[in-house]
């Protein structure tokens, strides 16, 4: 049933009948259009820096002998893709000293974020987490400034990509960013597998200089997005309204922001003796350390947030920040959503949005070092999991949006979840296979990783194809950047949070139970689907 409370300003790409009146062979031409070319490379780019904090690091820092409990730890580290919302509006709003005179806003903060992903893969490749205590923390970091300089470049690449042309090449645009995400992604995944272990670590002989090269070419090829940031035109201005605040404002609105994370940083950072104290208690009161950590952690992140909100709303009373300009970043497009969708509705969208993907986030930070525990080595990883995987993705997405179009982003997002579930369950059998043997590298049933990996990042492109639709048809192409954003941020946020937990719940319970827990937390998401279709459920429009 269509949405009757939308407003028609929305880019509501969801309608009910195809709107394109392009033979396919016009279509086809349009792909080699400038900027459709430029978002395969700038795809490329973005795609580089995600599986170095997830799994390619994870195989690292199991290599160099870190706990399983404390690899999945370090997912944590690409929380700020889930946050990304919180600076958005000044990505978006602010301009560069320097660059953005140079190069123009959207280019002066692209090469600024390409910049940075340069700057912390050299500082994790000359860092051994290996070598102690103190080694492995400043690992940590590096691998935070990776994580929120990758997702600053994600911000700022789809406001480039809104700006930079109408709604007729949008469509393609996003294909071709997505081809070249998933080509980065392959590079980066098993690429990166492929080197490390040409250049000699393995499993069981742990080389830092393997690993260390292996970052420093991953910073090389980021010199794609660079070149092509220097070579592409600054898109008109359109719809920007920061030239009606003066420069005293911006900097003090950048200044805000700048107190605010230090507030929120030093929130962590000083209750740390309190947090100890009570996971201590929890765990003895609940008999359960995870379940304690996480309940302190949640609590710990809220107050956090309300001290961050304490210090905006004094900065906003004592006239420290321009209120409007702060308004207009940060609650018109929430106001917005409300608005359009009514609270109730737009509450189920967001729970929707924030639990979808549960599933298969938190199964994937623990996944290469389970293919590693079922005997198979990183060049057999890389060769089924990263390269045909993700083409299995690619083919699944086609699939999806094919799909939706003929029975509605709904109905998929349904398919996927029941698939996601389905999928979660064929693990169990990877995990049992070796009955029990003592395993060793290259040793695992290569045939039943094939049809596992198969299966599984088949349906998970399907659902994600489905899923891109829905969140887009969220969006007010008023506040499309901020709007999401957040979108965007939210669908990981919880997903990742819980997913920092999974190496201590195989260590808790172990492989088979784990993957039924993953199963079973696709129930919640199903039932949310079902509630929410009868409500929002419309085809998807084929443009371009």
């Amino acid at each position: 049933m269509a949405m009757t409370t939308a407003d028609p300003a929305s880019t509501d790409t969801l309608t009910a009948t195809p709107v394109t009146t392009q033979s396919w062979i016009d279509t086809l031409k349009s792909f080699s259009h400038p900027r459709v070319v430029t978002m395969l490379f700038l795809g490329f780019s973005a795609g580089i820096p995600i599986l170095l904090i997830f799994s390619s690091l994870s195989l690292w820092l199991t290599e160099a002998g870190v706990e399983k409990s404390a690899v999945t730890f370090f997912s944590w580290a690409a929380l700020g893709y889930s946050f990304k919302f919180v600076w958005a509006p000044l990505v978006d709003r602010l301009p560069l000293p320097v660059m953005t005179k140079w190069l123009g806003r959207r280019r002066g903060w692209l090469l600024l974020s390409q910049l940075s992903v340069i700057a912390a893969l050299f500082w994790m490749a000359l860092t051994d987490p290996g070598a102690g205590v103190s080694s492995l923390t400043i690992m940590a970091f590096a691998a935070v400034a990776l994580g929120f300089s990758s997702a600053t470049q994600d911000i700022v690449i789809d406001a480039y990509r809104i700006d930079s042309a109408g709604d007729e090449l949008q469509a393609l645009m996003s294909s071709t960013y997505i081809a070249g995400y998933r080509t980065g992604m392959i590079v980066a995944g098993a690429g990166a597998l492929y080197l490390a272990q040409y250049f000699g670590s393995t499993k069981d002989i742990y080389n830092y200089e393997a690993w260390r090269n292996t970052y420093l070419a991953m910073a090389a090829v980021m010199l794609v997005g660079i070149a092509t940031t220097l070579v592409i035109r600054e898109p008109d201005q359109r719809n920007h309204t920061e030239a009606t605040y003066r420069v005293e404002d911006q900097v003090r609105f950048f200044l805000a922001f700048l107190v605010s994370v230090i507030a929120f940083i030093m929130v962590f950072r000083i209750s740390s003796d309190v947090v100890s104290a009570a996971r201590t208690s929890l765990t003895e009161l609940f008999n359960n350390r995870h379940l304690a950590g996480l309940i302190v952690s949640t609590v710990r992140l809220g107050a956090a947030v309300a001290v961050v909100l304490f210090i905006v709303q004094l900065l906003n009373k004592t006239k420290a920040v321009n209120g409007t300009m702060v308004r207009a970043a940060y609650m018109e497009p929430i106001k917005d959503f409300f608005s359009r969708y009514g609270v109730s509705l737009a509450v189920l969208l967001l729970l929707l949005v924030g639990f979808y993907r549960v599933s298969d986030i938190v199964l994937g930070v623990i996944a290469n070092v389970f293919y590693q525990d079922m005997g198979f080595s990183k060049v057999q990883i890389a060769n089924v999991s990263k390269v045909f995987g993700l083409w299995m993705t690619i083919i699944g997405g086609f699939l999806g949006g094919l799909f939706a179009v003929r029975f509605g982003v709904m109905r998929i997002l349904l398919l996927g979840a029941v698939l996601s579930a389905g999928t979660n369950l064929l693990f169990i059998l990877l995990a049992n296979s070796a009955g029990g043997a003592e395993l060793v590298e290259g040793s695992g049933n290569i045939n039943l990783l094939f049809i596992v990996i198969g299966a599984d990042n088949l349906s998970a492109g399907l659902a994600s194809a489905a899923f891109i639709a829905f969140l887009s048809s969220l969006t007010n192409v008023s506040f499309t950047a901020v709007q999401y954003a957040i979108f965007s941020s939210l669908m990981t946020l919880f997903p990742k949070v819980l997913g920092g937990y999974s190496g201590s719940y195989v260590e808790a319970m172990g492989y088979t139970h784990f993957f039924i827990m993953t199963t079973l937390l696709t129930l919640p998401v199903i039932v949310l689907i079902l509630f929410a279709r009868n409500r929002f459920d419309k085809p998807v429009t084929i443009s371009g």
